[in-house]
């Protein structure tokens, strides 16, 4: 049986949640709740608790990365199409959800944890910046709070990430796709992700792209190796497309790329306020 004290007893305030806020929210825009900030808070709390984390910082979503709609300005442009037929009272709930959201980003700021939006930013490059700097703020481990599977990028034998959808935990040993984890990144490149709306090469799939992977290695050695062998229609196609792997590296890469996504100004705020809040006891 757990003892009171043990229930009580204070997190690991070196030990960080990330949340990212717009995926956690999604749960009650399924619902169509218009009134969620309270229990949003609480899960965001027994997630610390679950976790042991004494320190929690929330990353947001403003407006779409600009620096990918820079590089690849069809980044994203799909959802835009999604959405162009919306009802009016599909748009008035939309409205009232992203004011409730905001209405609980605030609550959380008061309640002193640090909420990073900046416009034209992502969440995912906010949380690759805390990540990357995870020794720096002092932070012995980092559990991230997304059902995105972007952010298994991150994930390394200090950072796991948990699915409030699956209710999954994602470790280096629970990885659960057929590549290796160090390999996840040239598995997207060459396979693109259709949500985000970036292609990838025509006729390459799971299988195929790990085939690739086993046989030339990363995304570079792939594109180093072009003109690869062979008359296979997918194999042509790599060839053909050799240049979108690259560009699907800067579109992907969010431990290479968060400086320049993030923009520089933004990251000192961030590193300005994570020391700050570091030193909050």
């Amino acid at each position: 049986m757990v003892s009171f004290k043990e229930l009580t007893k204070p997190l690991d305030i070196n030990r960080l949640l990330i949340v990212d806020s717009m995926n956690l929210a999604f749960r009650w825009m399924h619902r169509k709740s218009k009134v969620f900030a309270d229990e949003y808070i609480r899960t965001v709390e027994s997630l610390a608790r679950s976790y042991d984390c004494g320190s929690i910082a929330i990353a947001g979503d403003w407006g779409g990365s600009r620096y990918r709609k820079e590089i690849f300005p069809e980044y994203k442009a799909n959802r835009k199409e999604k959405y162009k037929d919306q009802s009016e009272e599909d748009a008035e709930y939309f409205k009232a959800f992203f004011a409730e959201l905001q209405n609980t980003l605030d609550q959380l700021e008061e309640k002193g944890y640090p909420v990073f939006r900046y416009q034209g930013v992502e969440a995912d490059d906010i949380a690759a910046m805390l990540v990357h700097f995870r020794q720096d703020y002092m932070f012995d481990y980092i559990w991230l709070i997304t059902s995105d599977r972007d952010w298994d990028l991150l994930i390394d034998d200090n950072v796991s990430r948990f699915s409030t959808v699956t209710r999954t935990e994602y470790t280096p040993d629970t990885w659960d796709i057929d590549v290796p984890l160090e390999e996840y990144l040239t598995l997207k490149c060459l396979q693109g992700d259709s949500g985000d709306n970036i292609p990838g090469v025509p006729g390459v799939g799971p299988v195929r792209a790990k085939a690739l992977i086993e046989k030339y290695g990363n995304v570079f050695d792939i594109y180093d190796h072009c003109p690869l062998p062979g008359k296979a229609k997918y194999i042509t196609s790599v060839n053909e497309h050799a240049e979108q792997l690259l560009l699907n590296v800067q579109l992907m890469d969010l431990k290479t790329y968060f400086p320049q996504a993030i923009g520089e100004e933004n990251l000192k705020d961030i590193h300005g306020r994570m020391v700050a809040y570091g030193n909050k006891d």
